[in-house]
């Protein structure tokens, strides 16, 4: 079992940056490759961006590539996401999830890849 607290959301103007953290309890995190995923008032929850067991692979969406950057510490259990140059369209709830993975290198993109999820944190760009 593994719980994931989000933490770091918060307003912050067009441009401006933010740094969200997750939070996992238990002692084998590094066994789960990790993900960030948002929603938006009256949208579906989307894939952000991912990161492997071992921190070597990562992939982002379009929408956010060269903007935002995922990292991970296994040593804190916590893994990180570095939000640049926020726009209005990012403005979202956002979670992160663990999937349990046999690959030290896969990163994963789908919602239904990730066996736990956080309680979300907001984060509001304004214009």
């Amino acid at each position: 079992q593994v719980q994931l607290v989000e933490s770091g959301g918060g307003l912050v103007q067009a441009g401006g940056s933010l740094r969200l953290s997750c939070e996992a309890s238990g002692r084998s995190f590094s066994n789960y490759a990790m993900g960030w995923f948002r929603q938006a008032p009256g949208k579906e929850r989307e894939f952000v961006v991912a990161i492997s067991r071992s921190g070597s692979s990562t992939y982002s969406a379009g929408s956010v590539k060269g903007r935002f950057t995922i990292s991970r510490d296994n040593a804190k259990n916590t893994v990180y996401l570095q939000m640049n140059s926020l726009r209005p369209e990012d403005t979202a709830l956002y979670y992160c999830a663990a999937a349990l993975s046999l690959s030290v290198s896969t990163v994963k993109t789908l919602q239904n890849q990730y066996n736990y999820w956080g309680q979300g944190t907001q984060v509001t760009v304004s214009s």
